[in-house]
């Protein structure tokens, strides 16, 4: 048996033997395997090591290494891990994705521009403005989360695009990754409110610049209301977001933005692990659970009122989104591994953050 010893490059025994009483140290190439048994209970363990681990360069989990039998009651044995922040060689996955939704994007924007990239593949290139302002505000949207993962050492992936060659988007937005263990509530907000705020701002570049370009004639037929924020930016600027000639409808550019303001809404849903999750779970603590409960029942009331108040008219979004919602709470929402409370500063901005969200709501977002 291996002697119970500190390896050179991981944390002093000493340093948390007071919650795990290590029998005996291995390397398992570049692993470390502290053996023994814990003295507190697993959460409790993993609070007080995971910070120390941290500093070292490592991240932490609890596994049973032998089950208890006649001659004991079994040991763990804590895998000290060496931590990987960023992107380890090029990821080929992301890159095929963001190729590919660049292509669908392309391909439907030039049906906006009244073109078709099949009999026109020029046409395609002339929507580039298009496919600049959707990827602009949902790849600054998804850096926002993968660089406050990386400043609180959270290991992430780049974000995955996803492409989708129908109208009138072109794109199912993107994700990241999460791979590495949130450490605090702190981190948890961080890494959540990030995404909504820097969409948020590449989604008010984006309108402004759209609605200084000139309208073009609706190519689907259908009407895009247009959410407070919106309006407020048109108002702000003195331009327009509806014509007087119903052909005419605003340069897709703008359309980049009102993606911008739905999919913040949708992704501040506090529920599970979208970001408004990550957010009201770091600010309420456990508490987030009966507050995700609420939001499927929401979203299917406010189907439900459309359906009947609008004489069968129906946005299936919202039922779509209570579905979905109800799955996330099932889930449940992320929790770190130290759960102390947040700080006002924090706390406030959560409050503002959710605030601006409600701005981005659309009660029927497209209509015929």
């Amino acid at each position: 048996m291996a002697a119970a010893r500190t390896p050179g490059d991981g944390p002093p025994i000493e340093e948390f033997a007071s919650v795990f009483r290590v029998h005996e140290v291995r390397t398992d190439g570049d692993r470390l395997l502290y053996v023994g048994r814990p003295t507190v209970s697993a959460d409790a363990l993993e609070r007080e090591v995971h910070p120390l681990f941290r500093e070292y360069g490592y991240e932490i989990s609890l596994r049973r290494h032998q089950p208890a039998g006649p001659t004991g009651p079994g040991t763990y044995a804590l895998v000290a891990e060496p931590q990987t922040v960023g992107v380890d060689g090029i990821p080929w996955t992301n890159v095929a994705l963001a190729l590919a939704t660049v292509a669908t994007t392309l391909f439907v924007g030039s049906l906006w521009y009244q073109g078709n990239a099949f009999a026109d593949p020029a046409s395609a290139l002339r929507a580039w403005p298009f496919t600049a302002a959707v990827l602009g505000v949902i790849g600054t949207h998804e850096l926002g989360h993968y660089v406050t993962s990386r400043y609180h050492r959270v290991d992430a992936s780049l974000p995955y695009f996803i492409p989708v060659p129908i109208p009138p988007f072109g794109t199912m937005g993107a994700v990241i990754r999460m791979k590495g263990r949130i450490p605090d509530r702190e981190a948890l907000f961080d890494i959540g409110i990030a995404g909504p705020l820097a969409g948020l701002v590449a989604t008010v570049v984006v309108t402004v610049i759209g609605l200084h370009l000139p309208p073009v004639t609706n190519p689907f037929g259908v009407q895009f209301n247009h959410p407070l924020l919106l309006q407020a930016i048109a108002a702000a600027t003195g331009r327009q977001l509806v014509y007087s000639d119903p052909r005419l409808i605003f340069n897709p550019v703008v359309f980049g933005g009102w993606l911008g303001a739905f999919l913040t809404f949708l992704n501040l849903l506090p529920v599970g692990q979208l970001d408004g999750g990550h957010v009201v779970r770091a600010m309420f603590g456990e508490r987030t659970e009966t507050i995700g409960a609420a939001v499927p029942a929401a979203l299917f009331g406010l189907g439900a009122f459309q359906l009947l108040g609008r004489s069968g008219e129906v946005t299936l979004v919202w039922f779509l989104w209570g579905t979905l919602a109800l799955g996330l709470a099932y889930a449940g929402p992320t929790t770190p591994i130290s759960d102390e409370g947040l700080d006002r500063k924090r706390f406030a901005l959560g409050v503002v953050t959710f605030l601006i969200g409600l701005t981005c709501f659309t009660p029927v977002p497209v209509s015929a």
